[in-house]
Protein backbone atom coordinates (compact mmCIF):
# COMPACT_ATOMS: atom_id res chain seq x y z
CA UNK A 1 0.00 0.00 0.00
CA UNK A 2 1.30 3.44 -0.93
CA UNK A 3 0.41 6.38 1.33
CA UNK A 4 1.36 9.85 0.17
CA UNK A 5 1.20 13.47 1.25
CA UNK A 6 1.34 16.65 -0.83
CA UNK A 7 0.81 20.31 -0.05
CA UNK A 8 -0.69 21.27 -3.42
CA UNK A 9 -0.87 25.02 -2.70
CA UNK A 10 -4.36 25.48 -4.23
CA UNK A 11 -5.95 22.35 -5.64
CA UNK A 12 -7.93 24.20 -8.30
CA UNK A 13 -4.83 25.86 -9.68
CA UNK A 14 -2.85 22.60 -9.63
CA UNK A 15 -5.57 20.14 -10.60
CA UNK A 16 -3.85 19.05 -13.81
CA UNK A 17 -0.60 18.50 -11.91
CA UNK A 18 -2.48 16.51 -9.29
CA UNK A 19 -4.25 14.30 -11.83
CA UNK A 20 -1.00 13.65 -13.71
CA UNK A 21 0.78 12.68 -10.51
CA UNK A 22 -2.08 10.45 -9.31
CA UNK A 23 -1.90 8.54 -12.59
CA UNK A 24 1.90 8.27 -12.48
CA UNK A 25 2.37 7.47 -8.80
CA UNK A 26 -0.88 5.56 -8.23
CA UNK A 27 -0.97 6.00 -4.44
CA UNK A 28 -3.66 4.16 -2.52
CA UNK A 29 -4.18 6.98 -0.02
CA UNK A 30 -3.29 10.66 -0.41
CA UNK A 31 -3.26 13.47 2.12
CA UNK A 32 -3.53 16.93 0.56
CA UNK A 33 -2.85 20.24 2.30
CA UNK A 34 -3.56 23.86 1.43
CA UNK A 35 -6.39 22.99 -0.92
CA UNK A 36 -7.49 26.62 -0.41
CA UNK A 37 -11.16 26.12 -1.24
CA UNK A 38 -14.44 25.32 0.45
CA UNK A 39 -15.71 21.74 0.27
CA UNK A 40 -18.20 22.52 -2.51
CA UNK A 41 -15.47 23.94 -4.77
CA UNK A 42 -13.12 20.94 -4.50
CA UNK A 43 -12.62 19.22 -7.92
CA UNK A 44 -14.14 16.01 -6.64
CA UNK A 45 -15.44 14.53 -9.90
CA UNK A 46 -12.09 14.55 -11.70
CA UNK A 47 -10.44 12.73 -8.80
CA UNK A 48 -13.29 10.29 -8.24
CA UNK A 49 -13.01 9.38 -11.93
CA UNK A 50 -9.57 7.93 -11.11
CA UNK A 51 -11.10 5.60 -8.53
CA UNK A 52 -10.68 7.61 -5.35
CA UNK A 53 -13.07 8.24 -2.49
CA UNK A 54 -12.78 11.89 -1.46
CA UNK A 55 -13.25 13.62 1.90
CA UNK A 56 -12.46 17.30 2.41
CA UNK A 57 -12.21 19.79 5.24
CA UNK A 58 -12.05 23.04 3.32
CA UNK A 59 -11.78 26.73 4.04
CA UNK A 60 -12.16 29.68 1.70
CA UNK A 61 -8.83 31.02 0.37
CA UNK A 62 -6.66 29.57 3.15
CA UNK A 63 -5.64 26.20 4.63
CA UNK A 64 -7.85 23.21 3.88
CA UNK A 65 -7.04 19.49 3.85
CA UNK A 66 -8.35 16.50 1.92
CA UNK A 67 -8.11 12.71 1.99
CA UNK A 68 -8.22 10.59 -1.17
CA UNK A 69 -8.46 6.82 -0.86
CA UNK A 70 -8.92 3.90 -3.22
CA UNK A 71 -10.32 2.06 -0.19
CA UNK A 72 -13.68 3.03 1.33
CA UNK A 73 -13.66 5.15 4.45
CA UNK A 74 -15.11 3.45 7.51
CA UNK A 75 -15.14 6.78 9.32
CA UNK A 76 -13.78 10.31 9.00
CA UNK A 77 -13.48 13.22 11.39
CA UNK A 78 -12.34 16.80 10.85
CA UNK A 79 -10.67 19.10 13.35
CA UNK A 80 -8.02 18.46 15.99
CA UNK A 81 -9.28 18.17 19.56
CA UNK A 82 -8.15 20.56 22.26
CA UNK A 83 -9.39 23.97 21.11
CA UNK A 84 -13.06 24.43 20.26
CA UNK A 85 -12.39 27.99 19.05
CA UNK A 86 -9.83 26.97 16.42
CA UNK A 87 -11.66 27.44 13.11
CA UNK A 88 -8.70 26.70 10.84
CA UNK A 89 -9.18 23.73 8.50
CA UNK A 90 -5.93 21.92 9.28
CA UNK A 91 -6.78 18.39 10.36
CA UNK A 92 -8.70 15.48 8.84
CA UNK A 93 -8.70 11.89 10.07
CA UNK A 94 -9.81 8.83 8.13
CA UNK A 95 -10.06 5.10 8.82
CA UNK A 96 -9.87 2.52 6.02
CA UNK A 97 -10.36 -1.27 6.26
CA UNK A 98 -7.51 -3.75 5.90
CA UNK A 99 -7.69 -7.54 5.75
CA UNK A 100 -7.21 -8.09 9.49
CA UNK A 101 -7.35 -4.57 10.96
CA UNK A 102 -7.82 -0.94 10.02
CA UNK A 103 -5.43 1.82 8.99
CA UNK A 104 -5.91 5.25 10.53
CA UNK A 105 -4.63 8.25 8.59
CA UNK A 106 -4.33 11.78 9.96
CA UNK A 107 -3.87 14.45 7.30
CA UNK A 108 -2.50 17.61 8.86
CA UNK A 109 -1.29 21.09 8.00
CA UNK A 110 0.56 22.61 10.94
CA UNK A 111 0.68 26.38 11.41
CA UNK A 112 3.72 28.14 9.98
CA UNK A 113 4.28 30.20 13.11
CA UNK A 114 6.12 33.17 11.65
CA UNK A 115 6.94 35.77 12.79
CA UNK A 116 8.07 33.90 15.92
CA UNK A 117 7.70 36.96 18.17
CA UNK A 118 3.94 37.04 17.59
CA UNK A 119 0.89 35.06 18.69
CA UNK A 120 1.28 33.03 15.47
CA UNK A 121 4.14 31.16 17.05
CA UNK A 122 2.32 30.46 20.30
CA UNK A 123 -0.59 29.14 18.17
CA UNK A 124 1.86 26.82 16.40
CA UNK A 125 3.24 25.44 19.66
CA UNK A 126 -0.24 24.98 21.12
CA UNK A 127 -1.29 23.15 17.96
CA UNK A 128 1.72 20.86 18.27
CA UNK A 129 0.83 20.20 21.88
CA UNK A 130 -2.68 19.20 20.82
CA UNK A 131 -1.19 16.92 18.16
CA UNK A 132 1.00 15.31 20.82
CA UNK A 133 -2.04 14.56 22.96
CA UNK A 134 -3.95 13.18 19.96
CA UNK A 135 -1.01 10.92 19.14
CA UNK A 136 -0.74 9.67 22.71
CA UNK A 137 -4.37 8.61 22.67
CA UNK A 138 -4.24 7.01 19.21
CA UNK A 139 -1.08 5.05 19.95
CA UNK A 140 -2.88 3.35 22.84
CA UNK A 141 -5.06 1.52 20.31
CA UNK A 142 -1.97 -0.22 18.86
CA UNK A 143 -3.26 0.03 15.30
CA UNK A 144 -1.40 1.08 12.14
CA UNK A 145 -1.41 4.89 12.19
CA UNK A 146 0.10 7.43 9.79
CA UNK A 147 0.40 11.14 10.52
CA UNK A 148 0.99 12.73 7.13
CA UNK A 149 1.27 16.29 6.01
CA UNK A 150 3.03 19.62 5.96
CA UNK A 151 4.36 19.88 9.50
CA UNK A 152 6.11 23.21 8.88
CA UNK A 153 8.98 21.74 10.91
CA UNK A 154 12.60 21.31 9.79
CA UNK A 155 13.64 18.44 12.10
CA UNK A 156 17.43 18.75 11.85
CA UNK A 157 20.29 20.63 10.20
CA UNK A 158 20.57 18.02 7.46
CA UNK A 159 16.99 18.86 6.44
CA UNK A 160 17.71 22.43 5.29
CA UNK A 161 20.14 24.22 3.06
CA UNK A 162 22.17 26.70 5.14
CA UNK A 163 20.86 25.82 8.64
CA UNK A 164 22.46 28.92 10.16
CA UNK A 165 20.17 31.12 8.09
CA UNK A 166 17.07 29.49 9.60
CA UNK A 167 18.00 29.32 13.25
CA UNK A 168 15.48 31.98 14.34
CA UNK A 169 12.73 30.93 11.92
CA UNK A 170 9.59 29.37 13.42
CA UNK A 171 10.18 26.24 11.30
CA UNK A 172 13.64 25.61 12.77
CA UNK A 173 13.60 27.17 16.21
CA UNK A 174 14.83 24.83 18.92
CA UNK A 175 11.41 24.88 20.59
CA UNK A 176 9.79 23.76 17.33
CA UNK A 177 12.26 20.93 16.83
CA UNK A 178 11.86 19.82 20.44
CA UNK A 179 8.10 19.62 19.99
CA UNK A 180 8.61 17.47 16.88
CA UNK A 181 11.03 15.23 18.78
CA UNK A 182 8.37 14.81 21.47
CA UNK A 183 6.17 13.17 18.82
CA UNK A 184 8.96 10.79 17.88
CA UNK A 185 9.52 10.16 21.58
CA UNK A 186 6.04 8.66 21.81
CA UNK A 187 7.17 5.89 19.47
CA UNK A 188 6.36 7.45 16.10
CA UNK A 189 8.88 6.91 13.30
CA UNK A 190 9.94 9.52 10.74
CA UNK A 191 9.45 7.32 7.67
CA UNK A 192 12.04 8.94 5.44
CA UNK A 193 14.76 8.90 8.09
CA UNK A 194 14.02 5.23 8.69
CA UNK A 195 15.29 4.45 5.17
CA UNK A 196 18.01 7.08 4.61
CA UNK A 197 20.30 9.43 6.51
CA UNK A 198 21.25 11.30 3.36
CA UNK A 199 21.10 15.11 3.47
CA UNK A 200 19.31 17.12 0.80
CA UNK A 201 16.03 15.16 0.98
CA UNK A 202 14.03 18.34 0.48
CA UNK A 203 10.25 18.62 -0.01
CA UNK A 204 9.90 22.41 -0.34
CA UNK A 205 11.65 25.10 -2.36
CA UNK A 206 10.59 28.73 -2.10
CA UNK A 207 9.44 30.55 -5.23
CA UNK A 208 11.93 33.34 -4.50
CA UNK A 209 15.64 33.76 -5.23
CA UNK A 210 15.96 30.76 -7.53
CA UNK A 211 15.64 28.34 -4.60
CA UNK A 212 14.63 25.40 -6.81
CA UNK A 213 17.34 26.01 -9.38
CA UNK A 214 19.98 26.29 -6.63
CA UNK A 215 18.49 23.38 -4.63
CA UNK A 216 18.10 25.61 -1.58
CA UNK A 217 15.35 23.51 -0.06
CA UNK A 218 13.77 22.33 3.18
CA UNK A 219 12.29 19.06 4.41
CA UNK A 220 9.03 20.01 6.12
CA UNK A 221 6.57 17.42 4.73
CA UNK A 222 6.61 14.23 6.76
CA UNK A 223 5.08 10.80 7.27
CA UNK A 224 5.16 9.67 10.90
CA UNK A 225 4.33 6.02 11.53
CA UNK A 226 3.09 4.16 14.59
CA UNK A 227 5.08 1.00 15.50
CA UNK A 228 2.41 -1.13 13.82
CA UNK A 229 2.92 0.83 10.59
CA UNK A 230 6.69 1.29 10.76
CA UNK A 231 7.13 -2.48 11.15
CA UNK A 232 5.63 -2.80 7.67
CA UNK A 233 7.62 0.02 6.04
CA UNK A 234 9.11 -0.99 2.67
CA UNK A 235 10.31 2.23 1.06
CA UNK A 236 9.93 6.02 1.02
CA UNK A 237 10.21 8.41 -1.91
CA UNK A 238 10.20 12.15 -2.63
CA UNK A 239 8.81 13.05 -6.06
CA UNK A 240 10.95 16.15 -6.46
CA UNK A 241 10.44 16.17 -10.24
CA UNK A 242 7.01 17.76 -9.68
CA UNK A 243 8.71 20.99 -8.58
CA UNK A 244 10.07 21.43 -12.13
CA UNK A 245 6.61 21.49 -13.70
CA UNK A 246 5.18 24.73 -15.05
CA UNK A 247 3.49 26.79 -12.29
CA UNK A 248 4.12 24.11 -9.65
CA UNK A 249 3.34 23.94 -5.97
CA UNK A 250 6.32 24.97 -3.86
CA UNK A 251 6.04 21.53 -2.17
CA UNK A 252 6.44 18.08 -3.73
CA UNK A 253 4.79 14.74 -2.90
CA UNK A 254 6.28 12.34 -0.36
CA UNK A 255 5.16 8.70 -0.22
CA UNK A 256 5.73 5.56 1.80
CA UNK A 257 5.10 1.97 0.76
CA UNK A 258 3.73 -0.22 3.55
CA UNK A 259 3.25 -3.99 3.56
CA UNK A 260 -0.42 -3.86 4.51
CA UNK A 261 -3.02 -6.28 3.14
CA UNK A 262 -6.30 -4.80 2.02
CA UNK A 263 -9.58 -6.60 2.55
Amino acid sequence: MRVATWNVNSVRQRIEHLLTWLKDCSPDIVCLQEIKCVDEAFPRLEIEALGYNVVTHGQKTFNGVALLSKLPFEETKSGLAGDDEDAHARFLEGVVPLKREVLRIACLYLPNGNPPETEKYSYKLKWMSRLLEYSKQRLKTEEPLVLAGDFNVIPAAQDVHNPAGWINDALFRSTTREAFQSLLGLGLTDALRAVTDAPGQYTFWDYQAGAWQKNHGLRIDHLLLSPQASDRLIDVGVDSYARAWEKPSDHVPVWADLDLETA
